[in-house]
């Protein structure tokens, strides 16, 4: 009988929530008017390092053997000229890591260097969405659990999208079992209060809705206007920044995400996609690279085997593969 992962689901959701506590907290005491007119970044790097922090602690604990395969590690926060942003860091986390040191909390950072190699391992982004984390708008904490190379669990932990009459939205998905959204007075110690998502049904692509990225240099934004055309689409993008997207999607506020590549030889990052794409399966949608083709998770921690990537609500996922290809080649 396969394994069904709901201790693991348990959890990795409660540490997804405390990041998303920490981030909010970082976002309400270091961004300011002034950090915005110098677009200086740091608040950004400090919920970053400390998310990462207390999500790969909450895992070690739990999990002791599984491998993290993140997005930072802290070698260059242990230098004098860092010492700065390193004790922000370390303080954001230890709001959540009590009793915490500063070298508990760097070696919690690191526990996320893994290469991706292994049978069973943890992939993470501590905030996907940089530029949204720092505007205020839509950022994510991601983070999936990857099985023999095969995505079985994913959780995108959304403070800045609404549902159910709360602020803030964890979308959350297991192998087989569907697609859930949660807020966080819906998620306790022993239950979950989550009702299923589908995507949205339909089979006329003029009736769908783009979600892409805010930021040009994400995605051919030109290239998806071009596709959109030859679909009969004429509604306005959605436009957000991080997986928030695969989340939109997955619950049929959108049927359609791409990520063009700006770059011939640029390769997506696992930790950028794989909770995304369980969600949105899970779902009822699908999710392929620019070819049709599945994603591959067994090249560590890049999608080396891929090339950019297209969700949508599944029905229409032949349609829309024919049309980039049809764009990309003409």
């Amino acid at each position: 009988m396969p394994a069904n992962y709901q201790h693991e689901l348990m959890i990795a959701l409660a540490a997804v929530q405390r990041a998303m506590r920490i981030c909010q907290l970082v976002q309400a005491k270091l961004i300011t008017a002034d950090t915005l007119t110098k677009k200086d970044k740091s608040p950004v790097t400090v919920a970053d390092f400390a998310s990462q922090a207390v999500v790969c602690s909450e895992l070690a604990k739990a999990f002791p053997h599984d491998a993290i395969v993140g997005e930072e590690t802290a070698g260059d926060l242990r230098s004098e000229a860092q010492s700065t942003l390193r004790k922000a860091a370390v303080a954001a986390a230890q709001t959540e890591m009590k009793n915490a040191s500063e070298d508990d909390v760097l070696l919690a950072i690191d526990r996320g260097s893994a290469d991706g190699s292994s049978d069973r391992y943890w992939t993470l982004d501590p905030i996907d969405g940089t530029k949204g984390f720092l505007r205020g708008e839509q950022y994510a904490v991601a983070l999936a659990l990857i099985v023999n190379h095969q995505v079985v669990l994913g959780i995108l932990g959304c403070p800045n999208v609404e549902s159910l009459g709360e602020k803030s939205t964890i979308f959350f998905a297991l192998r087989g079992q569907g697609a859930n959204m949660v807020t966080a007075s819906g998620l306790s110690a022993d239950r979950i209060m989550a009702p299923s998502i589908h995507t949205q049904d339909m089979s006329d692509t003029s009736a769908a809705r783009f979600c892409e990225s805010v930021e040009s240099g994400h995605s051919d934004q030109s290239l998806s206007e071009q596709i959109a055309r030859s679909l009969g689409i004429t509604s306005p993008p959605l436009r957000m920044d991080s997986q928030v997207k695969y989340g939109i999607l997955a619950r049929g506020d959108a049927s359609i995400y791409l990520r063009l590549p700006t770059r011939a030889d640029y390769r997506e990052k696992i930790w950028d996609h794989a909770a995304g794409m369980i969600i949105v399966e899970e779902a009822g949608g699908k999710v392929t690279d620019t070819q049709g083709k599945p994603l591959d998770f067994s090249h560590g921690r890049s999608l080396t085997n891929n090339r950019g990537i297209i969700a949508t609500s599944g029905a229409i996922h032949g349609r829309v593969v024919a049309a980039v290809q049809n764009a990309i080649t003409s």
